[in-house]
């Protein structure tokens, strides 16, 4: 074999040596790493222990626990069903386990400091009056305080809140505070969150609001909702460049808007009045119901926007809509009730492809509704009303015909509610939050205050109008209708038997008109009916039976001398169901001639009577069998049909 070619060979020995120093630098390697860790311990403990927040600070500790005993615990005191006392578990030290006061529920920390930082006690059923003496205002650390929706007796806000002075966010809402608003709230300038509202006799006047938005420049929210404020509207809010939500709802603001509120570049949440031109573009609620303002509507929606709710009810408002409302295109709720609107029907608003309701109720609107263009169908409207206005002439047949989201029966397996998403944001923070639409519409006879809408609900309203002319057939296509109402018009003809397909309906009102003939036996199909009204009309016959018949009372039908039968006192049958018609004044004429006759016979004897009346029937007999014979049949088809029913 060729030398070059042999395999290498090497002494066992030096094979051994190498293996043994293998063994040993990986022993030594191993000792090392252990010698490493154990000297790494105490590093890793020392760094745990030092992470670990502190214990809360004993003078805040005791501060807490004399707050919670200065109140009461009243599971009425809070509106919140999911409120719960949240201070019941608050223990001293002596009380063993649980006393540390960061670990208390409702109470935030500083985890550097363990000072008390947020308390946040919403919801918490506490009862009883608070005052500056109460230790609450010796944490001065405080930077957030929710003491909403509790019972504090009426007591006014203690002016100890203003040694609060590192305040962020303020939370007093739904509170039952009485009085004036201190001025020392006025100290707390690094507010960037303050919710007074629903404190209905609370008084902002001394300071004023203007003087409460001078202080607080880098509010990011301010809720002031029935709080009584009663002034004009300060310019200077135009000036919180940092604000996302404006809620001055049912205030008492009269006078003049600053308009260039709706110019600030993060207002998305607005509750409050007047002028609307060059909204923000990430404005999606506008809510100004509720207060005393006047003059025109201003031009709205000049720019691209997100709007989906204008509620401008229950104010003063004059003139006419503004055509820029048009330009909403995602507007899907106006409400305009409640004001002093002169114009004619708004067509144009049927080109806004999502608006499902539109209130324009108790306005001056007048002129026919008009005809149906096929650029502006309403696509997606569910609830219109249009009830005590002027308008005049014919129902709109066509707008029936074409109102397809009306024609909608699905009912959804979980009730949801109609509401708009608006998103906030500052550093740090994000979250979304939901507005609910609301409304008032009449409903079963009464005026209702609708909260909450649900998304199923499918409703119109055109009472209180001068509508003439006859109940279009068309009506009939709405199949998804809840709430009916064309009460008080002068609308004739007949009840049309269509309505009978308008089976989800629960509230049908058509009285106060001129309707005439017969109930159409077709409405006992609707079985959902709970309230039907046709008094104060000319309706005649006998009143359907059977179903939700059976449980309306007399006034559903009074003001009609011509029905009978349940729950009218008038027997079907009987001389004062029905106004006699012309035809039968004359047969009654003749009849009562011949009975004359009988009677005259029945007064000289029995025989010369029945003679008399012999030769009558004799004489007349055709006369008689046509007559007394055609009159009895006609009563067997009335009392067929009132069986029928």
């Amino acid at each position: 074999m060729d030398p070059g070619c042999e395999p290498l060979s090497l002494p066992f020995a030096f094979l051994l040596s190498i293996e043994n120093m293998g063994s040993t630098l990986c022993l030594f390697m191993s000792m090392r790493f252990l010698l490493l860790l154990s000297s790494f311990y105490p590093m890793v403990a020392d760094s745990s222990s030092f992470m670990q927040q502190p214990l809360c600070h004993d003078s805040e500790s005791s501060a807490l626990l004399q707050f919670k005993q200065s109140f009461s615990i009243d599971g009425h005191a809070s509106g919140d069903p999911s409120a719960y006392p949240k201070v019941a578990m608050w223990k001293s030290h002596g009380e063993g386990e649980g006393s540390d006061c960061c670990s208390w529920d409702g109470v935030e920390c500083d985890r550097e400091t363990g000072h008390v930082i947020g308390l946040h006690l919403a919801s918490s059923c506490l009862y009883g009056s608070i005052n500056s003496s109460n230790t609450l205002f010796s944490l001065v650390h405080l930077r957030r305080l929710d003491l909403s929706d509790n019972h504090f007796n009426y007591s006014e806000i203690p002016f100890g809140v203003g040694q609060l002075s590192r305040l962020r966010s303020l939370d007093l809402s739904y509170a039952r505070f009485s009085g004036q608003i201190p001025s020392e709230l006025l100290a707390l300038s690094k507010l960037v969150f303050l919710d007074l509202s629903a404190n209905p006799m609370l008084q902002l006047q001394k300071p004023s609001l203007r003087n409460l938005v001078q202080n607080f420049a880098h509010l990011k929210k301010l809720r002031l909702s029935q709080v009584n404020i009663s002034s004009t509207i300060p310019h200077e809010l135009a000036n919180l460049s940092s604000l996302t939500t404006l809620f001055l709802r049912e205030c008492g603001l009269h006078g003049e808007f600053p308009m260039n509120i709706f110019q600030l570049p993060s207002l998305k949440f607005l509750s409050i009045p007047q002028c609307l031109a060059n909204l923000s573009k990430s404005l999606s609620v506008l809510d100004l119901g509720s207060n005393s303002l006047d003059g025109p509507i201003p031009q709205t929606c000049t720019v691209t926007n997100n709007l989906r709710v204008v509620d401008l009810g229950e104010n003063q408002f004059q003139g006419q809509i503004p055509r820029s409302f048009a330009n909403c295109m995602m507007l899907e709720h106006l409400v305009l009730r409640n004001n002093q609107i002169d114009d004619i029907f708004p067509f144009w608003l049927g080109a806004l492809p999502q608006l499902q309701v539109l209130i324009l109720r108790s306005n001056r609107f007048h002129g026919a509704i008009g005809s149906w263009h096929s650029n502006f169908r309403f696509p997606k409207l569910r609830i219109v009303d249009l009830s005590d206005n002027k308008f005049i002439s014919d129902l709109p047949s066509e707008y029936f015909q074409n109102w397809d989201a009306m024609k909608l029966t699905d009912i959804a397996n979980d009730l949801r509610y109609m509401q708009a998403h608006p998103e906030f944001q500052i550093p740090g923070y994000r979250w979304t939050t939901s507005y609910m639409y609301s409304m008032t519409m009449t409903n079963k006879g009464m005026q209702r205050f609708y909260e909450r809408i649900p998304d199923i609900f499918i409703a119109i309203d055109f009472s209180g109008n001068n509508f003439n002319g006859q109940i279009p057939t068309s009506i009939g296509n709405l199949k998804g209708l809840h709430l009916l109402n064309l009460g008080g018009n002068n609308l004739t003809g007949h009840i049309p038997s269509s309505l009978g397909d308008l089976t989800q309906l629960e509230s049908l009102d058509l009285s106060q008109n001129q309707l005439s003939g017969e109930i159409p036996l077709q409405l006992t199909r609707i079985t959902f009916l709970a309230m039907f009204n046709v008094s104060h009309n000319h309706l005649i016959g006998p009143i359907p039976q059977g179903n939700q018949f059976t449980t309306f009372p007399n006034a559903s039908f009074d003001g009609n001398p011509g029905l009978c039968g349940s729950p009218l006192s008038r027997a079907c049958g009987s001389s004062e169901a029905s106004p006699p018609t012309s035809s039968s004044s004359k047969q009654g004429l003749t009849s009562e001639f011949d009975w004359k006759f009988l009677l005259m016979g029945y007064g000289s004897g029995l025989v010369i009577g029945v003679s008399i009346g012999y030769c009558l029937t004799s004489w007349k007999h055709e006369w008689f069998v046509k007559t007394f014979g055609k009159r009895q049949r006609k009563w067997t088809r009335k009392e067929r049909r009132g069986n029928r029913g």
